[in-house]
């Protein structure tokens, strides 16, 4: 059974060779840019939800998103707590 519902076994198995076969630096990089990339769809998502949130504001509840209510207050304290 594939891990992603959209991807067949056989293309599974292909891009999982291609990571064993990269290196570790190679693997970092790749999985640094996917990050990047996750980020950037979510904070589109945000935007959609969002229109009228400015780019300051869609960054804030991106942030809220990824570290949680309680680290988001903690780290900080003065930001707007907005919906994502």
């Amino acid at each position: 059974m594939p891990r992603s519902p959209d991807t067949t076994p056989q293309a599974e198995e292909i891009q999982f060779e291609i990571y064993r076969k990269m290196g570790p630096a190679r693997r970092t990089v790749v999985a640094a840019q996917m990050s990047e990339q996750a980020r950037a769809i979510t904070l589109a998502g945000i935007r959609h939800r969002h229109p009228e949130y400015d780019e300051e504001t869609a960054k804030w509840a991106l942030f809220r998103m990824l570290v949680g209510d309680e680290l988001f207050a903690r780290a900080w304290p003065a930001a707007p707590l907005v919906a994502a």
